[in-house]
């Protein structure tokens, strides 16, 4: 097999339909996660938290925020390192799980984390008896009887139990299985995960092949899964999924959360799509050009722009402060922008929704 040679615009449109975010749109919520692999689940709410916004530029005000929740008390989706994966998933992590405590290829650092787990042994044993006996417990029903506490340069300072429990979570020990309000659930892996687990080896071949395959296009890593590949214009070597070769391609206008997918990597992001774009929630307010959670506007395979929106739950109010055009939109393009809106709108507030447009309210 030779090396695909592809365009720019190739390259775009096998990431974006890859992605889900052509057209026709998935079907439901178990359909785009399992073929994206993951949810970043982010608590940050300007418009709504980002999972739901990935999900809703994918499905539309069809989807209702309550199903991802669903999905996670259920058990169909789980929580692991801050995602939400397809529960069938969690195979594929059970093996490295199983090793971390004697792996031999571990960077200093985590020698260093391994060696402040076997310290507080007495407290890590403790707190899966606790959970063994009493079911599914939150951070502040378990006790601290660290012997040596937790030490950062930062804000995780003698946060004992939170960091163990996390060590606990990657160690495969105990799971995530829910929330009360915004504090986590914890229970004994072993009740909530799947049985199966794939070797170590085989799993770390098959999440890079899914991950390709919800990216399209990318980087090589570690293994070289797809088929080699360059693109006109870009430096270096690139992966692509074959079954996203020589495929019809039929856009539309999306908005996007900042921790999109699509987006996350900003470099392959700059490669791919010459798209100037940061996340400014982290900067002060004078020094912001697009706006705090501004959302891309995706157009066909093209990043075209930015919306800087909030929603304002209390008056029941999409805000739109700016729509940040990088360069002017054609009539039919900003008119479709603002349908996006108003379904943004609809799906926020379950009504028609209200939106404040720049130049003043409207229905």
């Amino acid at each position: 097999m030779g090396i695909h040679q592809l365009s720019r615009q190739e390259a775009r449109r096998i990431a974006v339909r890859a992605q889900l975010l052509d057209q026709p749109r998935p079907a439901t919520l178990l359909d785009v996660v399992r073929h994206l692999t993951l949810l970043q689940l982010e608590p940050t709410a300007a418009v709504a938290p980002s999972a739901d916004v990935v999900v809703w530029s994918r499905l539309g005000s069809a989807y209702q925020q309550s199903e991802l929740a669903t999905a996670l008390e259920r058990g169909t989706l789980i929580e692991l390192r801050g995602r939400a994966r397809p529960r069938e998933d969690l195979a594929l992590y059970r093996a490295e799980m199983a090793s971390w405590q004697h792996r031999t290829d571990l960077r200093p650092w985590e020698e260093d984390v391994r060696e402040w787990v076997d310290a507080n042994d007495d407290c890590r044993r403790e707190i899966l008896h606790r959970i063994e006996r009493e079911g599914p417990l939150t951070l502040s029903e378990l006790p601290d009887t660290c012997n040596v506490p937790w030490r950062s340069s930062g804000w995780n300072n003698n946060r004992n139990v939170d960091r163990l429990l996390d060590l606990m979570v990657l160690r495969g020990e105990v799971a995530i299985t829910g929330r009360e309000g915004q504090k986590r659930l914890f229970d004994l892996a072993e009740r909530v995960y799947p049985e199966e687990s794939v070797p170590e080896e085989q799993a770390r071949l098959l999440r890079a092949e899914r991950l390709l395959t919800a990216l399209g296009i990318a980087r090589p890593g570690e293994d070289d899964v797809g088929e080699a590949a360059t693109i006109e214009g870009v430096r270096g070597k690139w992966r692509v999924d074959p079954e996203q070769l020589d495929r019809p391609f039929q856009g539309r206008v999306a908005l996007l959360s900042p921790l999109d997918q699509l987006i996350f990597d900003r470099k392959r992001m700059a490669e791919l799509f010459d798209f100037d774009y940061t996340l400014e929630m982290y900067k002060p307010a004078a020094k912001r050009r697009w706006g705090y959670w501004a959302m891309p506007i995706l157009h066909g395979d093209r990043l075209i722009g930015k919306v800087d929106a909030t929603a304002d739950r209390a008056a029941g109010l999409l805000r739109v402060d700016a729509i940040h055009e990088d360069e002017p939109f054609a009539r039919s393009t900003m008119a479709a922008v603002r349908r996006e809106l108003g379904d943004l709108a609809k799906w926020i507030f379950r009504t028609p929704g209200r939106i404040c447009w720049p130049s003043g309210p409207a229905g």
